[in-house]
């Protein structure tokens, strides 16, 4: 893999999982958290984007978008089994 590639994980990473702790309130997790929930979130984004067919295109906008949509599910679930 690319270091660019990496690099550009990590950015996107970032900013989905700021965006998403954004909309999910509750208890932060710290920046690095969340950087790791936007890039797990990406995943489960692309997984669940496809999944139901949906294609928001190309590039960084809709790349962050969907990455955010991810990690807000995640964080839900997680904040879920947090408070159980």
């Amino acid at each position: 893999m690319a270091t660019h590639g990496i690099i550009a994980w990590l950015i996107i990473g970032a900013v989905a999982g700021w965006l998403a702790g954004q909309f999910v309130k509750g208890s932060g997790f710290g920046l690095l958290v969340d950087i790791l929930v936007g890039i797990v979130g990406a995943f489960v984004g692309g997984w669940l984007a496809g999944v139901l067919g949906i294609s928001l295109g190309a590039g960084w906008i809709a790349s962050i978008i969907t990455a955010t949509i991810g990690a807000v599910i995640l964080l839900f679930v997680v904040r879920m089994f947090k408070r159980a």
